[in-house]
């Protein structure tokens, strides 16, 4: 026997997969943004440093990444970039 699939659990497949494509594109551009920095030298590192701190804040706050991970990639980004820390 066959079980119609109700209105409101469409809307919810449709909002997840919404949801799913959306996470998926801030992560894509946190990793993006990564890669130019530590690509990057001199001003441009300090620029894209922000711009991701931003990005991985952003992220924390929306609920795509855990905040713990947020904070431990910005520490080791901060260590590889201004040479902070231990």
């Amino acid at each position: 026997m066959t079980r119609r699939i109700n209105r409101s659990a469409m809307k919810r497949v449709r909002q997840a997969e919404k949801r799913r494509l959306r996470n998926k594109a801030m992560k894509t551009r946190i990793k993006n943004t990564i890669k130019k920095l530590l690509k990057a030298e001199g001003e441009e590192r300090i620029r894209l440093l922000r711009e991701a701190y931003s990005l991985l804040d952003k992220a924390a706050r929306k609920g795509i990444i855990h905040e713990n991970t947020a904070a431990r990639k910005k520490q080791k980004l901060a260590k590889i970039v201004l040479g902070v820390g231990g």
